[in-house]
């Protein structure tokens, strides 16, 4: 009997049990709020918990303490987190960073799935994703609640548990497709569910003395942001025009993977292969920040605005930072750098050799295995020949233990079926254009399969997320060998798996560190920003996700590629790209006044024409202005980490074997 594709909460034993204690526990906290706030303009604070933290970092005490509310106005949802300000908030997190991760008036009607993550030890969590597939970082559940808070959305929208996973809940995921794919786009009135047309001019509550202080410095904030969210819904319904052009572009322009397995069923039903399309309702902006007056005319040209001078101005072609490029390293030099056992000399020579000018084609199957850790530095020639056999075997090893999984035993291996499915939909996609993978039947894509396959199993913990496949597609295309080629991708998601954590951590300490990178390296482009609520940096996400796979032709991403992987002048170098592509645009970005939706539209439209050699020129010069102080502005652990050089990689009895 084929199981059904949705299961209804309603026979969850749990949220059942939880409705009357949900209910009856809010009433207790809330009792005096909730009549209060009725009265304005219908706007009901129908859900409301203390001490849900946001953790910017891996240390629990930056974490960053808030309440969380769902709103209810008319026919609508919202969701806000507000950190505290006061007596309860963290003195050691800036208030800069509080508004960074600040979540205001998001209405459900945009949300896609709510992940719920109950763990052994700690504190349950909840990971928000938005229908872009945009994920907010984790809201950390203190005091209990989680129960509560699902029962509460349930009652006022549609919210059904996934059959993939128990722990997801599905947000207006209707069985219609049709219905489906309208509320995907929010198109207007598209939704029984739609926002609704009614202005929130306060969400009045009568705080308690302990609650007093901390509260009355953003209740008006996201009661502020909802009545603007309610105009400008107001606006795209009296321009069908813009609308259609800027939602389909939000939404079409490329999907990007933010939250692992939470988003899995919105990539499957996407047939694009990219990225991006993020939207801006993780706002972040105090409501003074607002623009006083904004146009919604699709068919004025973009209004000129004086652009703030650049303290450190990239965008002159006389620039002379940094050294110049290189020829790629080739067959004579490559060889100069080994003794006479096949050790490298100097590898730090060897990594800013490469730096400057990358590295023949033919001989990046030698190099990169050094770049990525694979090889040590200090290793001779007999003990890397003994390496490869070793881990020949036990790749195949590997491998035989998903190719001895018989039909019946998929049958009752829902994570293996997940992972297989998900993986041969990708690799189909992956660098077809390349004649190296072009065709049916290439068994290039086979590997790629295959090699994703055992790395679900070597890496299980991990598994497969959407975007590995394009960090492998180089590195099989360089090696031309499959049990390299695994090794190889073992190396580099030893640094890039963060990427891809499911609390999304890694991506957030990144985006994180470009802001901080922004403040410190161009104060106006910051501001800018600041003041159109792009401080998330969102619209960097596919850069740094899959290293700037899709902003590069092929060629030209292998040679950016082995810069990155010298860890020269700094392993976090890739931010520093980052920022240096921003700067050599900051003069149309300020100057036409980019807010997030034509920031979104024009960062895309940079893929294919950024100049890689002035690009890395550029970062490399950030990266010496800044200093002590770019170092700083990242967090500790922020990906990719430095793989430990000094591993012992042969155990010493069978060194004595081969020697």
């Amino acid at each position: 009997m084929q199981e059904p594709e949705l299961h209804d909460l309603s026979d969850d034993a749990d949220y059942a049990a939880s409705l009357q204690h949900g209910s009856a526990s809010m009433m207790r906290s809330d009792s005096g709020k909730h009549s209060s706030s009725s009265e304005h303009d219908g706007a009901e604070v129908v859900f409301l918990k203390d001490n849900v933290a946001i953790h910017p970092t891996q240390f629990v005490s930056e974490r960053i303490s808030g309440r969380l509310r769902l709103i209810k106005q008319g026919s609508s949802l919202f969701m806000t987190w507000i950190p505290y300000n006061g007596q309860n908030s963290n003195a050691r997190v800036s208030e800069k960073d509080r508004n960074l991760y600040t979540i205001r008036s998001v209405p459900l009607t945009e949300v896609r799935s709510i992940r719920r993550h109950t763990p052994a030890l700690g504190w349950q969590y909840i990971i928000v994703v938005l229908a872009t597939g945009l994920a907010f970082p984790p809201l950390y559940f203190y005091n209990g609640g989680v129960k509560e808070f699902l029962a509460t959305i349930k009652q006022h929208v549609f919210l059904v548990r996934s059959a993939e996973d128990a722990n997801v809940f599905l947000v207006n995921d209707f069985q219609n497709p049709l219905q489906r794919t309208l509320s995907s786009l929010e198109l207007p009135r598209a939704l029984s569910v739609a926002s609704g047309q009614s202005t929130l001019v306060s969400v009045g509550e009568t705080s308690s003395d302990e609650n007093q202080e901390r509260t009355s410095g953003y209740v008006q904030e996201g009661s502020i942001s909802i009545s603007q969210y309610n105009e400008r819904q107001r606006q795209r319904v009296h321009d069908p025009a813009r609308d259609l052009s800027i939602q389909v572009l939000e939404k079409f322009s490329l999907v990007t993977k933010f939250a692992r397995e939470t988003t899995s069923q919105l990539f499957r039903d996407n047939h694009s292969n990219g990225y991006g399309a993020i939207e801006r309702r993780s706002n972040n902006q105090s409501p003074i920040d607002y623009p006083q007056k904004v146009s919604h005319d699709s068919n004025r040209a973009p209004e000129k605005s004086p652009v703030p001078p650049d303290s450190l101005e990239f965008d002159k072609e006389s620039m002379v930072w940094g050294k110049p490029r290189q020829p790629p390293l080739g067959s004579d030099e490559w060889e100069a750098f080994f003794d006479s056992e096949g050790r490298i000399i100097d590898s730090e020579s060897f990594r800013k050799r490469i730096f400057y000018g990358g590295v023949e084609h033919n001989l990046r199957k030698e190099v990169w295995p050094f770049l990525l850790g694979y090889h040590a530095f200090h290793s001779t020639d007999a003990e890397r020949e003994y390496l490869r056999a070793v881990k020949k075997s036990e790749f195949e090893t590997i491998k035989k233990q998903w190719q001895g999984i018989s039909p019946e035993q998929a049958k009752r291996f829902t994570k293996f079926r997940e992972r297989k499915g998900l993986i041969e939909k990708d690799v189909v996609r992956t660098d077809r254009s390349l004649s190296y993978y072009d065709g049916d039947d290439n068994p290039n894509v086979n590997l790629l399969r295959d090699i994703l396959l055992t790395y679900s199993f070597y890496n299980f913990d991990l598994g497969y997320c959407q975007g590995m496949s394009d960090l492998l597609s180089p590195i099989l295309y360089v090696m031309e060998d499959e049990s390299e080629s695994f090794w190889c991708f073992v190396s580099l998601m030893e640094r890039l798996g963060p990427n891809f954590n499911r609390d999304q951590s890694g991506m957030h300490s990144q985006l994180f560190a470009i802001t901080k990178l922004v403040e410190l390296l161009d104060a106006p482009l910051h501001n800018h920003f600041t003041q159109k609520d792009c401080l998330n940096y969102f619209f960097c996400f596919r850069w740094v996700l899959i290293q700037f796979k899709r902003e590069f032709e092929f060629d030209k991403t292998m040679r950016l590629w082995e810069v990155l992987w010298t860890h020269y002048p700094s392993e976090h170098l890739h931010l520093y790209v980052c920022v240096a592509i921003l700067k050599r645009h900051r003069s149309k970005i300020i100057g036409e006044q980019m807010d997030f939706d034509t920031l979104l539209k024009f960062i895309n439209e940079l893929s294919g024409h950024i100049d890689l050699d002035a690009v890395v020129r550029d970062a490399e010069a950030l990266c010496i202005c800044a200093g002590e102080n770019g170092a700083a502005s990242i967090p500790p652990g922020t990906p990719p980490s430095l793989p430990v050089d000094d591993v012992l990689l042969y155990p010493p009895q069978e060194l004595d074997d081969i020697l």
